[in-house]
C-alpha cells in the first residue's frame, strides 16, 4: 500500500445537496483508507452537515477559474510538462477539445496540470465523484502521472455527457478508468452498454447509514380537520419537478387543509415563488431554503407526507435514486414520487409509496389518496422503512468500493 493518500476529486466541498458523497468518504476512512480531497470549486453553502465535520481528510482547492491564480496554473503547467504521461494527456485533451470547444474543457486541463503537479509523490490513484468535469480532471492528471483512476457516477453526469466522452472514459485503453461505480441499476445498465469491459462497472447503491438518524417517531393518526403537512427536500431545478407540484397544489380540493414546506436552494427559486403567487397558493407554502441534516430530519419528523415529483429535464438531466427518499423512509414518512430513472428501484407503487406520472393532476390525486387513507399510507411507510433496512444499508456498497480501491493500491 502507498504511504500517500488516495486523491479524491470532487466538484465542491462541502455541499449540502451531496450528503451521499460525505457519507461515502467518511465510511471509507472508517474502513482504513487514507484520503485527500481536491475540490474544483469553493463552497457556496453557508451551512454544513455534522457529517462533514467527521471527515479527517485535508481539502485542497484547485483554481476554480484559471485566471483566479495565473501564477499557480503556470507553475502547474510547467511542472506537468515534465511528467512522463504529459504528451499522451495533452493528445487526449486536444482530441476532446476538437469535439467540445468550450472554456470548461480548457479549464479542466489547466486544473489537471495543477493537480498532477501538486499531488504528493507516491499517490496511488485518483478517484473522482461525478463522471463529467471531475472525472475529466482526474483522467488527464492520472495519465500525466501514469497512475490509475476511477470514478463514481450519479445522475446528471451520466445523462448529459455525450456518448463519445463516456465511451472514452470507459475504455480499456489509454485514459480509460480502472473501474467505475454508479448508484442505480438504471445508470449501471447504460454505462455497461457503453463500456469496453462491462465488468468494470459496479452497481453500488449509496444506501443510508441509519446510525446517523434517530429511530422513527411514533406517528399517531392525523387529527380530523388538522392540516396535511407536506414536505419536499431538493434543489429548485427543473429535474426536481417542483413546478409540477405547485400546479398540483392549486388543484387540491377545498375540503383538504394543507401546508407545504420546501427545503433547498436552487436557481429557480424566484420563478417558483412567482408561480405559487400566480396560482394563489403562496400563503400555504413555507420556503425554508438550504438546511443542515438535523433541520431536515426535524422537518421530516413533523411532516405527514413527503413529495418528490422528479422528472426528466429538457437537457436530459434526471435524478438517480435521491437519498432524500431513503431519509424520508427512515422516519416512516409516506412518500409520493414519480417513476423516473431509478426511483422504482426503491419504491414499488402502492407497496412502499405512490409513484405517479409527473402531471399535476396525477400528483394532486396521489396527495388526496394519502390524505384519505391514513392506514394505507402508514402501511406503505412501514414497508419502505423495512426495505430500507433490509436492502439499502450502506455497508455492502462501501465494502465493494473499498475492495476496488485496494486493488488500485489505495
Amino acid at each position: 500500500m502507498s504511504t500517500a493518500p488516495l486523491a479524491v476529486v470532487v466538484k465542491g466541498w462541502p455541499r449540502l445537496s451531496e450528503t451521499f458523497i460525505a457519507q461515502e468518504l467518511v465510511a471509507l476512512e472508517a474502513a482504513g483508507h487514507d484520503l485527500a480531497l481536491w475540490s474544483l470549486r469553493h463552497p457556496t453553502d453557508t451551512k454544513t452537515h455534522p457529517l462533514h465535520d467527521r471527515l479527517a481528510a485535508p481539502v485542497t482547492y484547485l483554481p476554480e477559474y484559471l485566471h483566479d491564480d495565473r501564477a499557480r496554473v503556470w507553475r502547474g503547467w510547467r511542472a506537468a510538462c515534465a511528467l512522463p504521461g504529459y504528451t499522451l494527456a495533452a493528445r487526449l485533451w486536444r482530441s476532446d477539445l476538437l469535439r467540445d470547444r468550450s472554456r470548461n474543457r480548457v479549464r479542466r486541463f489547466g486544473q489537471a496540470c495543477v493537480l498532477a503537479s501538486e499531488l504528493p509523490p507516491g499517490t496511488p490513484a485518483i478517484y473522482a465523484h461525478f463522471l463529467h468535469t471531475p472525472a475529466s480532471v482526474a483522467r488527464y492528471a492520472a495519465v500525466m502521472l501514469g497512475i490509475p483512476w476511477a470514478f463514481s457516477a450519479h445522475a446528471k453526469d451520466i445523462w448529459t455527457s455525450p456518448d463519445w466522452e463516456l465511451r472514452e472514459k470507459l475504455a480499456t485503453g489509454p485514459g480509460g478508468a480502472r473501474f467505475g461505480a454508479t448508484c442505480t441499476g438504471f445508470g449501471a445498465a447504460h454505462l455497461r452498454d457503453l463500456a469496453a469491459d462491462p465488468g468494470r462497472i459496479d452497481l453500488v447503491y449509496h444506501g443510508l447509514d441509519l446510525t446517523r438518524f434517530p429511530d422513527p417517531p411514533d406517528r399517531a393518526p392525523r387529527a380530523p380537520g388538522s392540516p396535511l403537512r407536506l414536505l419536499s427536500v431538493g434543489r429548485l431545478v427543473e429535474k426536481k419537478g417542483f413546478d409540477r407540484l405547485i400546479a398540483a397544489l392549486a388543484l387540491l380540493p377545498g375540503w383538504l387543509d394543507w401546508h407545504w414546506v420546501h427545503i433547498g436552494g436552487g436557481a429557480l427559486k424566484e420563478q417558483m415563488r412567482a408561480q405559487a403567487e400566480a396560482a394563489g397558493v403562496a400563503d400555504r407554502i413555507t420556503w425554508k431554503g438550504a438546511c443542515d441534516q438535523p433541520e431536515v430530519i426535524a422537518a421530516m419528523r413533523a411532516a405527514d407526507l413527503f413529495v418528490l415529483p422528479s422528472r426528466i429535464a429538457a437537457d436530459g438531466d434526471r435524478d438517480g435514486l435521491p437519498n432524500v427518499l431513503m431519509e424520508a423512509a427512515s422516519q416512516l414518512l409516506p412518500i409520493v414520487s414519480t417513476a423516473v430513472s431509478a426511483i422504482p428501484e426503491f419504491i414499488t407503487h402502492t407497496r412502499h409509496g405512490l409513484l405517479v406520472k409527473d402531471r399535476p393532476e396525477d400528483i394532486a390525486e396521489a396527495i388526496v389518496d394519502i390524505a384519505s387513507a391514513p392506514d394505507t399510507a402508514a402501511a406503505m411507510a412501514q414497508a419502505a422503512f423495512d426495505r430500507l433496512r433490509s436492502d439499502f444499508a450502506v455497508e455492502p456498497g462501501i465494502a465493494r468500493l473499498s475492495a476496488r480501491l485496494r486493488e488500485m493500491g489505495a
